[in-house]
């Protein structure tokens, strides 16, 4: 059986995959720094216990020209679908909506690709919440002690149903 790459589908289900935390760089960036794209690079993945991910990163409109001039100037790097150009993506980020849409630049090995991703199941502010949300879950509270001796009580209730003594 012959298996074929479908580029459009890899990048496709890299960014559902991923749109929780694109859109948490969309709207943090935007936040900051007013409208931009979110850069994200399969190029060099770091792996840990939770999974695969991938260095992605907010350049602001002011910076965005020169950003794309050395960034896309190398000579390998080639902008997918052609007709996308420096201009074309700098009239995107102008006229995007940042409340509701995100500007993605997908750079895979000496490819970059562009999208316009619109209708998002979930907004970028949406995406920003949820994230901060669920870092502070993780984060220990300002009332939580860390204790470095075992609790006397537990080793107690230890002893107590093991039958143990030490």
């Amino acid at each position: 059986m012959k298996s074929t790459f479908n580029h459009d589908n890899w990048q496709q289900a890299l960014i559902e995959t991923n749109l929780l935390i694109i859109g948490f760089n969309a709207w943090n960036g935007y936040s900051k720094a007013g409208r931009g794209v979110v850069v994200c690079s399969t190029n060099s993945p770091l792996l840990d216990r939770f999974g695969e991910t991938f260095k992605t990163h907010f350049v602001p409109r002011p910076r965005l020209a020169a950003f794309l001039n050395a960034w896309l100037a190398g000579p390998d790097t080639v902008i997918l679908q052609g007709h996308h150009m420096n201009g074309h993506i700098l009239e995107a980020v102008d006229k995007y909506n940042p409340e509701q849409d995100v500007i993605l630049l997908l750079e895979s090995g000496m490819r970059v690709s562009f999208f316009y991703l619109k209708n998002l199941p979930i907004t970028p502010p949406e995406c920003y919440q949820r994230v901060k949300q669920a870092w502070s879950e993780f984060q220990p509270s300002a009332n939580y002690q860390y204790q470095t001796k075992p609790d006397k009580h537990l080793i107690n209730l230890f002893k107590e149903k093991h039958n143990a003594d030490f």
